[in-house]
């Protein structure tokens, strides 16, 4: 029995064959999905460089980041 003689392989294949033909047929779909990952984009990648700093690294030497990490998980606990 190989891989593409499973039910998995043919589930999986019909799904990826649904989205592509649903996505090929796509007009306004495109352009919707273009403003999504540029905002995906905008939020992950722009806000976390100007806004979310790495406090961790800026703390504490290289290869004690766990350590750091757990005793203020535990301090905070308290």
């Amino acid at each position: 029995m190989t891989f593409k003689n499973t039910g998995i392989y043919k589930f999986i294949s019909q799904t990826f064959y649904l989205y592509w033909d649903g996505f090929r047929s796509m007009t306004l779909g495109k352009t919707l999905w273009t403003v999504i990952l540029i905002k995906l984009f905008i939020i992950f990648a722009v806000l976390k460089l100007f806004f979310f700093p790495n406090y961790i690294h800026e703390k504490v030497a290289k290869g004690s980041e766990p350590a750091y990490v757990s005793s203020q998980i535990l301090n905070r606990s308290k």
